[in-house]
């Protein structure tokens, strides 16, 4: 059999049909043992690892105390949780209190700046 250069390969994979060529990957991948996606999620996986580590995917927000009006900030904390008024009293009393955990950096700092014009010294971890 004659070795093919890689200009003749690549010009009979131009004549291919997508099914031939779906064929093509299969073959080789059961020849030689490898998988045509596992080079793709592996660079994926080193991407996100990295990211991860330059800022954190999911933050809690704390509301650390009050520098204004206390009716204010529970406004705003009813609003932001859902919660009844008592139980938004409750956290403003027993600060520092988380508001919300487990929320994306985007969100937080939303939140951060709502409860902050309500009145709320708040810190984001």
């Amino acid at each position: 059999m004659a070795k093919l250069t890689a200009e003749e390969l690549i010009a009979s994979l131009k004549e291919m049909t997508i099914l031939e060529l779906n064929e093509l990957v299969k073959a080789i991948e059961e020849e030689f043992g490898v998988t045509a996606a596992a080079p793709v999620a592996i660079a994926a996986a080193g991407a996100a690892d990295g990211a991860e580590d330059d800022a954190p995917s999911e933050v809690t927000v704390t509301l650390t105390g009050i520098s204004g009006s206390k009716v204010g900030v529970i406004k705003a904390l009813r609003e932001i949780t859902g919660l009844g008024m008592m139980e938004a009293k409750k956290l403003v009393d027993d600060a520092p209190s988380a508001i919300k955990e487990n929320i994306s950096p985007a969100q937080a700092e939303e939140l951060k700046a709502q409860l902050e014009e309500a009145g709320a010294t708040v810190e984001v971890k």
